[in-house]
């Protein structure tokens, strides 16, 4: 990445352009669909402009990821108990709910797969070393996985268009199953 976030014009222009890759994302279904020149005229930018912050589309596609992995994973916050697990649900939903629309347009494409597997990895561990030394018994990493990995699906359908429930009641229903299963 070139631009680093230094001003708010190049804040902007980095907002601009990762909000017209999403677009596009949403029409063309393929990373690879997507072109420097058909993002810059429907952003109406010059190609200079583009290449002082990006050197390419999947560079834009991966400052989403790292984006998104950012907010949905608060790596510098430690879980160390399951109110905590339970709260981190909430600052989830919240942040999914703030950026909606976008990752709709994101996650309608099959590229986002990828991602997702990174997210889920990434969830899978944090939660299950919150959970390590509270819960003990034999096969709490798989429950974990079943767990994060029944969430993930259920947001990519919602996310999809493909399941008539809203995010609040996936965040009840998430906290429900977490009680159940790790009590």
């Amino acid at each position: 990445m070139k631009v680093q976030g230094v001003n708010a014009s190049s804040r902007k222009t980095r907002t601009l352009i990762k909000t017209v890759f999403a677009e596009l994302m949403q029409e063309k279904k393929e990373l690879n669909k997507i072109t420097v020149t058909e993002l810059v005229k429907r952003a109406d930018i010059t190609r200079s402009t583009f290449y002082t912050h990006y050197d390419d589309i999947y560079e834009v596609a991966k400052d989403y990821e790292l984006e998104t992995i950012d907010l949905l994973t608060c790596e510098d916050k430690i879980l160390y108990t399951k109110q905590d697990i339970l709260d981190y649900f909430d600052e989830i939903i919240m942040c999914l709910k703030k950026n909606e629309e976008i990752y709709k347009m994101l996650l309608s494409s099959n590229e986002t797969l990828f991602f997702l597997e990174k997210l889920r990895k990434i969830a899978i561990k944090k939660i299950y070393f919150a959970l390590k030394d509270i819960c003990f018994y034999h096969d709490l990493e798989l429950d974990v996985c079943f767990f994060v990995n029944g969430v993930i699906s259920t947001l990519l359908s919602y996310f999809r268009n493909q399941c008539d429930y809203c995010l609040e009641e996936l965040l009840v229903n998430a906290k429900k199953w977490f009680e159940k299963i790790f009590g």
